[in-house]
């Protein structure tokens, strides 16, 4: 192993995972980049110590904590893929967001201006907003758990990490869950944290992101802790001047020292910034990662294969024996002996260990130890052969298997389609093309790629070249569209989907009911878009929906899985002309999930009011709204004034019915 290699790197976590470089340490885990070799895709991989191996609560917190976090979806929350424990090594995968943290990005550049910190904080809060809504908390909000994406997608980590930690029985009670600088003071007094706990860290957050430096410092991290307790967080304008008014009051507002004086989740915070960026006017931004990220340099760490073993050196060939000396002279006359190589002679019968002829040694000295001498050489000589043979192939092999096989998706934004494809395929990828709406690149133009610009892939895979078709525009998904696939054409479009649970439809189960707003509608790049999942078709009962508008009553129809065919008019003098006055089906009947219902909508004429006007003038007007008119008056004058009118102001009245008025003189 090199030196300062990590002893993980290689290792395979349940025969699945491969750990291939380290990309972060912390004080509780250490983050690596790794393969799920199953799936063939790279994953980052939360190794935690493994003093938390032996320790069943915090295991049963960290499961728990795994499973609610892995149910949330937003595009701005980091997916978690699996989690266990292998050996004495508890585990979390997680996507993989190539790019770098905001803590580095911070580091290169500085201070943000206000159009940045709120491309930063909308869709952090958005996500963290999701989890709120499900009872999940963050506890550790930092620049170091924000991630950017080489994309610009912006999106947050680590979620339940601190309250499995908090579980844990090795967690000594005296330590201080969560990084000091972000910490709510209610956090540091009594160890309590809801949502507001992380509006007030965000708070913090946005204050950095304005002026590059957290509030508070200290000499250690409770003294830092305990100074919000007694402090309220200062104005971000008066540590870096020209910074708007609005943000101040965002930052003071999040940062009250009284949790009910805060703004009540991140989805209200979301709310705020969104009112902020509309009445300043800021522009989009497109948030760019930190270039000489732990992220990227972990992409250029040597993999190692855990099936590379490395095959033993040859044993080096036996010296060549040299030949015995010769024996001293005996008593008598002796043969002169050919000393040769040793060799197992068992097989041998022991008369055929006789002395040479006297002339043998003379003649040929070394005869039968050349023989044996170059049998030894060629097969040693083959052996080295073999073992270079197969050491060649394993490490080309790991090679491939680890680098070779994978090549950088090239920068193709703002090319013309037929040069992006030529970089595409040059790099060894083959292509597609798809649709991507974008508010910026000309229609017909290319927006960027699939996988992203960057992206380590297997050569030979296919990337989608992405062609801007113009502002985004909710694609025409139809009900029964896998949601997945729902899902990628919004993206595509430029705006998020957003899921807005079940609703009876008669598109099979767990697919697409409806998308809010509906195809076909443009909206600004970023938007939200509403996806339903149709729980199947079941009975629904008719509403009441007397008195609606059409509207509200076509949204209560929609969330029991009904749809609208259309309007009808219907005469009722109980109810606003323009109002739904009842539905076909009627009100009460059980109708399938996804049927089509009729509006009544009232056709009444509102009856005006004409006293004191001409009779002239008071035909004129209950006529043309389609009102026959009876007049009593002593004289057949156009100048008489109406002092009486039937029925009375403001009735509802039939189309066609007969309006009587009198008038005098």
């Amino acid at each position: 192993m090199t030196a300062g290699r990590h002893h993980l790197i290689g290792e395979m976590l349940e025969g699945r995972y491969r750990i291939d470089a380290p990309i972060a340490r912390g004080g509780m885990s250490m983050v690596f980049r790794g393969e799920d070799t199953r799936l063939d895709r790279p994953v980052a991989i939360k190794v935690m110590d493994p003093k938390f191996a032996g320790d069943p609560q915090f295991l049963t917190r960290f499961e728990f904590e795994a499973r609610a976090v892995a149910k949330l979806r937003h595009p701005s929350l980091v997916e978690v893929y699996d989690q266990g424990v292998d050996g004495e090594h508890p585990f979390l995968i997680m996507e993989l967001v190539q790019g770098g943290t905001l803590r580095e990005l911070l580091r290169e550049r500085g201070p943000m201006p206000p159009h940045a910190v709120r491309a930063v904080a909308e869709p952090v809060l958005e996500a963290i907003g999701v989890a709120h809504k499900a009872g999940l908390v963050h506890r550790d909000v930092k620049p170091e758990n924000v991630l950017i994406s080489d994309g610009g997608e912006v999106k947050i980590a680590d979620f339940g990490l601190v309250r499995a930690v908090a579980a844990a029985k090795t967690t000594s009670a005296s330590v201080i869950l969560g990084t000091a600088a972000y910490l709510s003071p209610e956090q540091v007094t009594s160890g309590t944290s809801d949502a507001r706990s992380d509006v007030y860290a965000f708070g913090i957050l946005i204050y950095e992101l304005l002026t590059g430096e957290v509030p508070f410092t200290g000499d250690n991290s409770l003294s830092v802790a305990y100074q919000r307790v007694e402090n309220d967080v200062p104005s971000p304008s008066a540590s870096i001047p020209g910074v708007p008014s609005e943000f101040d009051r965002l930052v003071a507002r999040a940062t009250a020292r009284e949790p009910g004086h805060r703004f009540a989740d991140a989805g209200a915070m979301a709310a705020e910034l969104r009112a902020i960026a509309a009445a300043l006017d800021l522009p989009d931004y497109r948030v760019p990662a930190p270039k000489d990220s732990a992220e990227h340099l972990s992409a250029r760490f040597p993999v190692v294969s855990p099936d590379a073993h490395q095959l033993p050196p040859p044993a080096p060939p036996s010296p060549a024996p040299h030949p015995g000396p010769r024996p001293g002279p005996a008593p008598g006359p002796q043969p002169t002996r050919v000393v040769t190589m040793a060799r197992d002679r068992s097989d041998q019968p022991a008369a055929t260990y006789q002395a040479a002829p006297p002339h043998s040694f003379m003649s040929h000295p070394t005869a039968a130890y050349a023989d044996n001498r170059a049998r030894s050489r060629r097969t040693a000589m083959l052996w080295v052969a073999i073992v270079a043979v197969l050491t060649l192939l394993v490490g080309i092999g790991g090679w491939w298997l680890g680098v070779g096989r994978f090549a950088s998706v090239p920068p193709i934004a703002g090319l013309d389609v037929d040069n992006a494809t030529a970089e595409l395929q040059a790099a060894g990828f083959d292509t597609t093309t798809r649709q991507k709406a974008s508010d910026t690149i000309p229609v017909g133009n290319v927006v960027g790629s699939d996988p992203g610009a960057g992206a380590k892939i297997t050569k030979g895979s296919t990337v989608a070249i992405l062609i801007s078709s113009g502002k985004p525009r909710v694609p025409d998904a139809a009900p029964g569209t896998d949601i997945d696939t729902v899902d990628q054409l919004l993206r595509d479009q430029g705006l998020q989907p957003v899921k807005a649970g079940e609703v009876a439809s008669t598109a099979p189960e767990g697919t697409l009911a409806r998308l809010e707003p509906g195809p076909g509608t443009v909206l600004p790049a970023g938007a939200h878009v509403q996806v339903f999942t149709s729980s199947g078709s079941k009975p629904v009962q008719l509403p009441n929906l007397r008195a609606k508008t059409p509207e509200e009553a076509t949204a209560a129809l929609r969330d029991l899985g009904l749809t609208v065919s259309g309007t009808r008019p219907q005469y009722d003098n109980r109810v606003e002309v323009g109002r739904v006055v009842g539905t076909d089906p009627t009100t009460g009947t059980t109708v399938a999930a996804g049927s089509a219902v009729t509006l009544l909508v009232s056709d009444a004429v509102t009856m005006p009011e004409v006293l004191g006007r001409s009779v002239a003038d008071a035909r004129a007007t209950l006529e043309g709204l389609g009102l026959q008119v009876q007049v009593r008056q002593f004289a057949p004058l156009n100048s008489s004034v109406v002092v009486s009118q039937t029925p009375a102001a403001n009735a509802n009245v039939e189309k066609g019915g007969t309006v009587t008025i009198v008038a005098i003189p």
